[in-house]
């Protein structure tokens, strides 16, 4: 791989859940090299608007991965 992919994780502060994939994402990012960006909703009018409750959301650029809860298999599938 030459360049490490760049994961975008939109959160929000006091979401548990975004907590939960946060966690995830840290233990994978030990096996797969990637590049983790965390994105708090609360601070843009645009995301807040866009994403609302449905975080947390785990993109690649405008690509959604999934949200709420990790997808390891929609993961594996960009990784491949």
């Amino acid at each position: 791989m030459t360049d490490k992919p760049a994961l975008t994780l939109y959160t929000k502060i006091g979401c548990h859940l975004c907590d939960e994939m946060k966690q995830q994402l840290d233990v994978l990012q030990q096996q797969y090299e990637f590049s983790l960006n965390l994105v708090n909703i609360d601070a843009d009018s645009y995301l807040k608007l866009r994403y609302g409750e449905r975080v947390p959301v785990l993109a690649v650029g405008e690509q959604e991965i999934c949200h709420y809860y990790l997808n390891n298999e929609s993961l594996m599938e960009y990784f491949k």
